[in-house]
């Protein structure tokens, strides 16, 4: 397995994409950091490259790479080995190379150019978006065994959970505003990735008035440690649900 991991790793890294990905991350953070007159807005412009780059990047690339791959993943279902196993060795390449160019492109500017700690909250949290979108390209993919069905499949995703999430629960809030929805609407923030690592990273650098009114209530209900521990908590699910749900199915699929 670990030949398996290394050899899909390696062609991952290699990849055009992969690379240019690296480049176009750089040149962001470093932009975003140099230019900026305060750590705090370089670090809320990361935040958004963080939010709306990554998890696409991780999503259509994961799910193309996936399309593409059919021939060699039905190779190697006609070897001697697991189907946990391949699916296991094709999660930690693709997550594997994206972290690395995530970690290389975008870690070392925001390690020189912000504190430590909110340093190290946006790289786990960065980190933490590459692992749940990947796992949430596989469970895509896995689901449809059309290519032009799952990529656009996975392009709805990222639309939902980017923008029309937020703004369907803008709406709900503004109509049952004279109710008492602090509890819902922290409930509601559970649900998409994005918000919990919206929350994290804005917490940290205690620019409050950019949580929003959803992480406003979060950080009312639970605290600021608490907030944080429990989010970390909901963004480690999010990771594990789809990916053990795709690996569930791809058990049982008939390639």
């Amino acid at each position: 397995m670990k030949s398996i991991v290394k050899i899909l790793f390696l062609d991952n890294i290699k990849s055009k994409v992969v690379i240019i990905y690296f480049v176009m991350l750089a040149l962001m953070a470093w932009t975003s950091l140099l230019l900026e007159d305060s750590e705090s807005k370089g670090t809320l412009t990361m935040l958004n490259i963080v939010l709306f780059v990554i998890p696409l990047m991780s999503l259509l690339y994961s799910t193309i790479y996936l399309y593409n791959s059919r021939d060699f993943v039905v190779l190697l279902l006609s070897q001697p080995l697991k189907r946990g196993q391949i699916w296991h060795s094709l999660y930690g390449g693709v997550a594997g190379s994206l972290t690395i160019a995530f970690l290389l492109g975008a870690g070392i500017p925001v390690v020189l150019y912000t504190k430590p700690g909110t340093a190290f909250i946006m790289i786990m949290t960065g980190v933490a978006i590459t692992l749940i979108f990947v796992a949430l390209a596989f469970l895509t993919t896995v689901l449809s065994s059309d290519k032009a069905r799952g990529i656009g499949a996975a392009i709805l995703l990222w639309l939902f959970l980017t923008m029309i999430y937020d703004a369907v629960m803008m709406y709900v809030i503004m109509v049952f505003s004279d109710y008492p929805i602090e509890k819902p609407t922290a409930a509601l923030l559970m649900l998409n990735p994005l918000d919990l690592a919206r929350f994290q990273v804005i917490l940290k650098t205690e620019a409050s008035a950019m949580m929003g009114y959803s992480g406003a209530v979060f950080k009312d209900l639970l605290g600021k440690t608490t907030g944080i521990m429990v989010s970390s908590l909901l963004l480690i699910a999010w990771v594990a649900v789809p990916y053990l749900l795709s690996l569930r199915l791809f058990k049982r699929k008939d390639l």
